[in-house]
């Protein structure tokens, strides 16, 4: 039997193409291992939202033809789909794939396979007008699922370079997510994680008058499900009825990953996010007036073209009246064909190590004073791994707790909070 071995760089979606894709190959016969094992085939799905995700995937791309140099190397992803020319050009390469021409992956490498020059499938993805509905085949039995239920972006935020690797709005039909999310559940996943990558635009594109929250309705009403949980969402996304559903259904995750990226209104403003931090503080209000227990993350870019040293004192001052729990603080990473990066007044580099450092540094605060408040409460955790006699898993409100407890991996325990422990809480039942 051949073998495939597969690995992602990035966010969330590309974890669920990766398992897509893996399913693709089953079905056709192969034996998919882990990609630090000898395989016929490896396949990486890339990363390009900074050159860092960029240079990690080339990494990959070098390890597996170090593994296995008569392998089938085959790269697809966003980077896939932004520099494929310069994909083919690294040592091993035998496949490049686009970001919409996953359906066609096993037959590209099989084609590969026999083929003496480098198969470039990538197509313009700004012509794409429909989600690539790929059923999920021979699903391995975990705890958590992602389910992609969007693709593309139309937002064009001035430092992002992923509505041209992803190309226009792009949305399942709701059919399709009732199917995939009932298969989820037969296989004994116990939480699912509805992603996207313009995960709040969902509905727009299709024909009927449909919203995310009509998307998380129809999942909520699944039997047997024990959890679902978004992926990130766009603050000004959360609408009336998205939150009437996640304080009346018990089985919603109290979880909401809102990217605010900077906290002053000017540098909102030359990011082209179309939103105040007056519009952001307000809705935070409003959903933990609602929910008081739930966790808000969020996302801050360090360093953007023209933010002073003012602007992010009172960004970091601004980000510490929120109520958020974690902050991921990424350095300003220049793309170019961005507007961003034809901009004056770039931020050295040091500057922004030093920033992203002061947000890290907040978030960890942020976390233990989030964290302190469910001590000697009670939480549902969805247990995931266990290492060393320790066992791990994360609640509604993704707190990740830890046991010593003999409890069993995919199942969901009440575990009381005893304690802070390392970067979550100790919990004993």
């Amino acid at each position: 039997m051949a073998k495939v071995a597969l690995t992602t760089l990035g966010c969330k979606v590309n974890q669920f193409e990766t398992e897509t894709i893996a399913g693709l190959f089953r079905q056709r016969g192969y034996d998919v291992v882990d990609f630090t094992e000898k395989a016929d085939v490896y396949i990486i799905n890339t990363c390009s939202v900074t050159h860092l995700g960029e240079k990690k995937s080339r990494q990959l791309i070098r390890r597996a033809n170090h593994l296995n140099n008569d392998a089938v190397v085959a790269v697809t992803g966003c980077y896939a789909q932004l520099a494929p020319k310069e994909i083919k050009k690294i040592d091993g390469v035998k496949a490049v794939i686009g970001t919409n021409e996953r359906k066609n992956i096993v037959d590209v490498v099989e084609k590969a396979a026999v083929g003496k020059t480098v198969i470039s499938d990538v197509k313009d993805i700004m012509h794409e007008h429909e989600f690539e509905d790929i059923p999920m085949f021979g699903m391995q039995s975990r705890t958590r699922a992602f389910l992609k239920i969007q693709d593309g972006c139309n937002n064009f935020c001035s430092y992002c370079i992923i509505p041209y690797a992803r190309g226009p709005l792009r949305s399942r039909s709701l059919n399709s997510i009732i199917k995939e999310a009932d298969k989820l559940i037969n296989n004994q996943f116990h939480e699912i994680v509805l992603s996207g990558i313009h995960l709040g635009a969902y509905g727009r594109d299709l024909p009927e008058d449909i919203t995310l929250a009509d998307a998380v309705e129809v999942v909520l009403s699944l039997k047997g499900l024990k959890r679902l949980r978004l992926g990130s969402l766009e603050s000004i996304e959360v609408s009336d009825k998205l939150l009437e559903l996640l304080v009346n259904n018990r089985h919603f995750a109290h979880h909401l990953h809102l990217p605010l990226q900077a906290g002053d209104n000017e540098i909102l403003k030359a990011m082209n996010r179309h939103y105040s931090i007056q519009d952001f503080a307000e809705l935070l209000k409003k959903i933990t007036k609602h929910v008081p227990d739930i966790a808000i993350s969020t996302d801050v870019i360090a360093g953007f073209p023209g933010e002073t040293d003012a602007q992010f004192v009172h960004s970091l001052e601004y980000i510490k009246s929120l109520p958020i729990c974690r902050i991921h603080a990424f350095p300003y990473s220049k793309r170019r064909g961005t507007p961003a990066a034809a901009m004056d007044n770039q931020v050295a580099e040091g500057v922004k190590k030093q920033r992203v450092h002061e947000l890290q540094k907040l978030s960890k605060e942020k976390s233990s004073q989030f964290y302190a408040q469910f001590i000697g409460k009670s939480l549902d955790v969805l247990v995931e791994q266990e290492n060393d006699g320790i066992v791990d898993g994360h609640t509604g409100n993704y707190i990740k707790v830890y046991t010593d407890k003999k409890i069993k991996k995919g199942e969901i325990y009440s575990l009381k909070m005893i304690k802070s422990y390392k970067d979550g809480l100790w919990g004993e039942n």
